[in-house]
């Protein structure tokens, strides 16, 4: 029961976090439909989707009683939902981003994406990100990529698995996966104490991560009287890893199974339930993902090793910020090397550490009730404000990993009042139904739920404000499988994901707002004004980051052609700060106009900002630079040969 209660709690929080990472009701499907099955075991629902009223996922909402004929989408959940260690490991990055001011652009690479990492961190390279985080999916096919990042002065960091050995990385944030390995072999040992035969399957075989820990496994079962068989690997796909399995089990038999990677410890569990050996084969897991976590709960995997992901996240854009900010020798004081002794210097190591979880508390062990709400303290705990005052305007890049993944389905169907559905967006109330056995067996949608072998069909409505966005509904093969408190958890799932969903469309509706103010803005803060023959002035207001740069340079440089301007003084009075970033785009403009044979004279440098651009070492030596326009405006006239004459009153 406190099981249940803690994996509750943190499916509600994984719902919230959705709403900082502004996900979509895809998103929120995919989050939701994983927790509740892996919550609520006794129903084992067959299928979870988000039927919503077409509009409700957007601007505006449902004014009045959903009427028939009403336009709905409907997501529907693939075989293959996204990895929640992912999931985690992006909170973490998107949540320091948003404590250090930082803005992280994460990207997603799919299993055998090697290239497809080094055409990230090279197009990074391109647009000039000031750091660069990356989960390798081939350490060594990537380290080039890393290399060129760190000739270009943009420092990396790899964060669950460590980079090739003499890396130009700086460091790595993850798990000591050997040391890991080796917490899970003394588990196997405690489990077996009679020994036996013991399998095992990872993910890849170039991974570096799944392949220190079956090391570490086996050197600490090796002279005990277990029998450590070659690893099998599933090459990301859970339906190779359980054929694997099952295949395995009914070859050889064996006494206990290692998984070494998040997916692999289920491929285990549910191949035990295939030989009806649930509960006799002895599993130890990697990582809490939902499936895991439901398998401990009803006995089928006995102990989990779990990496702390979302700390790995959090603290790769961190390390970035303080090596950015501070400088690498600051950032990395008291880190070891990765490799000690290693020539060249290896990259340095942050041990996020890992904890051993089991249904219940041992000596050795967190209970899993404890260890869910252990990560909920720590996400709390880790967070670090960035200091108030002028921060520097960061862009990282974290390119991350996770499994070729089937598309959500989307479909679109009209609303029939005559349904489960229209019957729980009118009525504002659940809907069970036993599709066999019930007054409601008549309705549209539990008819077709019966022809495909569904005996429980709920509809839960999404309610916000009084009014229905839309419908979360569950199917199960077992007769009778909702029961009374089975629906307070869904409705208390269902009125979190309403929030998130309405919260998601309020999001919206600000980013078009402010993208339309935004745009606005730029048109007015970056006027190019003719004061004199051949002397522009472009007066700066705001921030200075990518975007705004080029709808700028390109301006100046039209003003600059149709005029025949020889100067063109920009005023960064009114910017906001002159950064790092900023300063960038600005010397970037000057050499633009120089090609047009035009000089950029900056004016209006404040105190502070010069104490920063001296500060950050930034060389403005081939551009002019006045404190004040009207200095700048005589500057320019020597130039163009102009004078100014005051005239009598």
């Amino acid at each position: 029961d406190k099981a249940r209660a803690a994996h509750e709690t943190r499916l509600l929080e994984e719902v919230l976090n959705a709403v900082a990472a502004q996900a979509s009701p895809r998103e929120l499907v995919e989050i939701v439909s994983k927790g509740i099955r892996s919550v609520q075991l006794r129903p084992h629902w067959s299928a979870v989707h988000l039927v919503m009223l077409d509009g409700a996922d957007r601007e505006g909402s449902p004014s009045s009683a959903p009427g028939q004929g009403r336009e709905l989408r409907v997501y529907r959940l693939p075989r293959r939902a996204p990895t929640s260690y992912w999931n985690n490991l992006r909170d973490g990055a998107l949540v320091a981003g948003h404590d250090l001011g930082a803005a992280v652009d994460l990207r997603f690479c799919a299993d055998n994406g090697a290239g497809r990492q080094s055409d990230l961190i090279d197009e990074g390279i391109r647009r000039g990100v000031q750091g660069i985080a990356v989960a390798p999916t081939d350490p060594a096919l990537i380290e080039p990529a890393i290399r060129r990042a760190t000739e270009a002065g943009i420092p990396v960091v790899t964060l669950d698995t460590p980079p090739a050995a003499g890396s130009s990385a700086l460091a790595y944030i993850g798990t000591d996966n050997a040391a890991a390995g080796r917490l899970a072999g003394e588990m196997m040992a405690r489990l077996l104490p009679e020994g036996g035969v013991v399998h095992a399957q990872m993910t890849s075989s170039r991974a570096l991560n799944g392949i220190e820990r079956v090391e570490g496994f086996g050197a600490v079962v090796a002279g005990r009287a277990i029998a450590v068989q070659p690893p099998s690997v599933n090459q990301f796909d859970p339906s190779r890893g359980l054929q694997l399995a099952v295949e395995a089990l009914r070859r050889e038999g064996g006494a206990g199974a290692f998984g070494a990677c998040a997916e692999n410890g289920p491929s285990w569990g549910r191949a035990a339930r295939a030989d009806g050996r649930a509960g006799d084969l002895k599993i130890v897991a990697f990582d809490l993902v939902p499936e895991t976590i439901a398998m401990i709960r009803e006995g089928t995997i006995h102990a989990a090793v779990v990496q702390r992901e979302y700390d790995m996240g959090y603290r790769a854009v961190q390390m970035l910020h303080d090596v950015i900010t501070r400088g690498a020798d600051a950032a990395l004081a008291g880190l070891p090397p990765l490799s000690p002794g290693a020539e060249p210097p290896s990259p340095r190591f942050a041990d996020t550490g890992v904890d051993v979880v089991t249904l219940e508390r041992t000596p050795w062990s967190h209970a899993l009730s404890d260890q869910l709400n252990l990560e909920l303290t720590r996400k709390a705990a880790i967070r670090r404000r960035a200091p108030t005052g002028v921060r520097p305007a960061l862009e990282l890049l974290v390119i991350l990993f996770d499994v070729e993944k089937e598309e959500l389905a989307e479909e679109r169907a009209l609303l029939d009042r005559g349904s489960l559905v229209g019957r729980a967006l009118s009525t504002a109330r659940s809907v069970v139904v036993d599709t066999a056995a019930s007054e409601l067996d008549g309705l549209s949608d539990v008819l077709e739920a019966r022809l495909h072998g569904t005996r429980t069909l709920v509809g839960v409505p999404l309610l916000t404000r009084g009014e229905a966005l839309g419908v979360l509904v569950l199917e199960s093969e077992r007769p009778s499988a909702c029961s009374p408190e089975d629906l307070a958890q869904i409705e208390r799932v269902a009125d979190t994901m309403a929030v998130a969903l309405e919260n998601v469309r309020l999001f919206e509706r600000m980013s078009r707002r402010q993208e339309s103010l935004v745009n606005t803005i730029i048109e007015l803060s970056s006027p190019v004004v003719p004061i004199a023959p051949e002397i522009l002035v472009m007066p700066v207001v705001g921030a200075m980051d990518r975007q705004r740069s080029g709808r700028f340079m390109e301006s100046m440089l039209q003003e600059i052609s149709r005029r025949r301007a020889r100067v063109v003084l920009v005023d960064v009075t009114g910017m906001a700060t002159v950064d790092a970033l900023a300063a960038h785009h600005l010397l970037q403009a000057a050499g633009a106009a120089r090609l047009l044979g035009a000089e950029v004279v900056l004016v209006g440098i404040a105190p502070e900002a010069a104490r920063l651009i001296v500060g950050q070492g930034l060389d403005l030596g081939r551009v002019a630079i006045r404190a004040t326009l009207e200095l700048g405006f005589a500057y320019a006239l020597s130039r163009t040969g102009g004078r100014v004459v005051y005239a009598d009153a």
